[in-house]
């Protein structure tokens, strides 16, 4: 069964980059561990667009979906951080989309 790969694409104010960033970063580790993950790149756009690709790979659909339910769902509900007085942080992305494929075709480099 081929994996999947679902890829958010993040709309990005140019102020907010670095937010975006530090939060990926201090969350690191928090998708490594989920059953059926395979891999994980956060793309930063070099030029015109300010649209940030976050892209995850899963051995099946169910996996993904689990990890939704699970792990992921709970990060956001913490916040993943709170500012003082309890409030959440405002999310760095201004817009959110989630594109989903099926990996059909895949190649690494040879081995020499």
């Amino acid at each position: 069964m081929p994996s999947v790969v679902k890829i958010n694409v993040l709309t990005v104010p140019a102020e907010q980059r670095e937010v975006l960033e530090k939060r990926f970063a201090a969350r690191a580790g928090s998708v490594d561990s989920s059953d059926g993950f395979e891999w994980f790149e956060l793309l930063r756009p070099v030029e015109g667009t300010d649209q940030y690709l976050v892209y995850t790979r899963w051995r099946d659909e169910e996996s993904f979906q689990a990890w939704m339910e699970g792990p992921m769902k709970a990060a956001h509900q913490q916040g993943g951080g709170a500012a003082e007085g309890g409030e959440r942080p405002k999310p760095a992305a201004s817009g959110s989309t989630l594109w989903s494929f099926e990996v059909v075709q895949q190649a690494g480099p040879k081995q020499g």
